[in-house]
């Protein structure tokens, strides 16, 4: 279950309980979309809902009385393991393990749109055209994660996207290439310089995150070569020792909406090396060794590993930079 899917199972039961009487709220101040994020400090669980401390004025209940109402409820949900009440009403919400992988078919099925909502539907931003190399850029790249949400997002007079290049004439440009110039402003928040050391942008090790984002997606994709060669193909299923790697993969929904409310391009290109790196470390499992035969681990961790190669290939092309196949 992905982020945007739990918050809508989290609408559903808050307008069942409403409709039941169980909440004694108007209908127009039942939301439309609900806020879920990684717990904080303290509490439980794979996410967090606030959505009872927003209803309990409405209500005219305490926020723990509404979560208690609403607890029971999103537990008997499909994919819900467990939900607990934390604090002074937040709604700590587990998983069930046993169908966590199915967000490896939702990756497959969207493709690069995978992550792309509707929570900002209905908004408008217009944004000045800017000269700035830098600031070109980033002011591109923040109205395509608004429009990735469903907002309506304008650059300058003619309303027209900006192109996906650096400003001509550009300095870092010319010296380490479109694609890292664009990493290096992007991957800065920003109120921090981007780093500019020609050598470190054009490195290929481990120390340049764009290389590493872009080296783990080439691995993806030879993966799949190579799994082709051996006969076998991914298939969707359990990966219990992909854990870490799916819980990045679900999260990925939720970070393209923070960056997109928060304009922070930062926010995606931090989560795509995270990706990267639990993709790289994950891989070395994924092909069978020696006289190994292929078997539905493998073909269930091959599947896994073209999702991640998916989601890296759909990260990039928001921030306007290119995936290359073979690196």
């Amino acid at each position: 279950m992905t982020p945007a899917e739990l918050s809508r199972t989290v609408v559903r039961v808050v307008r069942s309980a409403v409709d039941e009487g169980a909440l004694n709220v108007a209908g127009d101040a039942v939301p439309d979309a609900v806020k879920v994020e990684r717990p904080r400090p303290g509490g439980g669980g794979d996410y967090a809902s606030g959505v009872a401390l927003k209803l309990a004025a409405a209500a005219g209940l305490p926020p723990r009385r509404v979560a208690e109402v609403l607890r029971q409820r999103i537990a008997d949900q499909p994919g819900i393991a467990l939900v607990e009440i934390s604090g002074p009403g937040f709604l700590n919400i587990t998983l069930d393990r046993g169908g966590r992988h199915e967000v490896v078919r939702d990756i497959l099925e969207a493709a690069l749109p995978y992550g792309y909502g509707d929570s900002l539907r209905g908004q408008s931003f217009e944004f000045a055209d800017v000269s700035g190399e830098r600031g070109r850029v980033v002011t591109e790249v923040v109205a395509r994660l608004l429009q990735s949400q469903g907002a309506i997002a304008r650059i300058g007079r003619t309303g027209e996207p900006l192109p996906l290049v650096a400003a001509p004439g550009s300095r870092l440009s010319a010296l380490v290439g479109v694609d890292a110039a664009r990493w290096a402003f992007l991957r800065a928040a920003r109120h921090d310089r981007p780093r500019t050391d020609v050598d470190e942008l054009l490195a290929q090790r481990e120390s340049n995150g764009l290389f590493r984002v872009r080296y783990a997606y080439s691995r993806s994709r030879a993966l799949t070569r190579n799994a082709l060669e051996l006969g076998f193909e991914g298939e969707v299923g359990p990966v219990p020792d992909g854990e870490v790697l799916l819980g990045l993969l679900s999260d990925h929904p939720g970070v393209l909406e923070s960056a997109a409310r928060h304009r922070a391009p930062d926010r995606l290109a931090r989560h795509l090396e995270a990706v990267a790196d639990e993709l790289l470390r994950f891989q070395h499992g994924v092909l069978p060794l020696g006289d190994e035969k292929p078997s539905a681990a493998h073909r269930n961790r091959l599947a896994l590993a073209e999702a991640a190669g998916t989601v890296l290939a759909g990260g990039l092309s928001l921030l306007g930079i290119d995936a290359p196949e073979f690196l």
